[in-house]
């Protein structure tokens, strides 16, 4: 076995390592073996590359109200916009009017991977919608992938009553990653909490409020 060092002092390293449904981002060392008179030998090996991030200069409370008018209406509100990779979500469900027979409400985060030519694009027309992205190019496919859900409220609430919410980021089963955001205009991952309402007729009732996702530590 033949041993040959190497570095990549002076290869910039842009992006990070990123498996999707759609695409990847792969780093890899590619080694060659020249013979005579036969095919090369080739192998490469995968290298896994992560970038610190740096905390939003700005990271305001979530605060918004929903409802059904006269029959439902809640407001949730969460401690903050932007989280790392192994942060806590901590927040409360207020429930102000409640008419209508709920049997239980779930949490769950979802990642939206959007990829294709034109992303940036894309991501900027988002900006003022109902967080809601669509395909309006043929170019644009849209992945979104539940995460992890949990029911946090089992039967019927009463008006005023809260519910706390408390989720662990670092014990989601699934390779989360910072949010990206028009990666060399080829595509974004963005993250959101997905609030859900079931009623007794198996109605569902939802509201999606994106977070941001950055990494403080290599590994997570």
């Amino acid at each position: 076995m033949t041993e040959i060092p190497f570095s990549f002092k002076h290869i910039e390293k842009e992006y990070e390592s990123y498996i999707g449904r759609n695409i990847n981002v792969r780093y890899f060392v590619k080694v060659m073996v020249e013979r005579k008179f036969l095919p090369p030998i080739t192998q490469d090996a995968d290298v896994w590359v992560q970038l610190f991030g740096q905390p939003p200069a700005q990271n305001e409370a979530i605060k918004m109200e929903v409802g059904i008018e006269e029959c439902l209406h809640i407001e949730f509100e969460y401690e903050r916009r932007a989280y790392h990779l192994k942060d806590t979500i901590i927040g409360n469900i207020h429930f102000l009017l409640v008419r209508i027979k709920i049997k239980y409400m779930e949490l769950a985060v979802i990642r939206r991977e959007i990829s294709g030519e034109g992303v940036a694009a894309i991501t900027e027309n988002e900006k003022g919608q109902n967080n809601n992205p669509g395909n309006s190019s043929n170019s644009i496919f849209t992945e979104t992938q539940t995460l992890v859900k949990y029911e946090i409220m089992d039967g019927c609430p009463f008006a005023k009553d809260i519910i706390p919410v408390r989720l662990c980021l670092q014990g989601i089963p699934s390779d989360l990653t910072p949010t990206y955001t028009s990666v060399n205009n080829r595509f974004s991952v963005r993250y959101y909490l997905n609030l859900v309402l079931v009623d007794e007729e198996d109605r569902r009732y939802f509201k999606q409020q994106e977070i941001i996702l950055w990494r403080k530590e290599l590994g997570g």
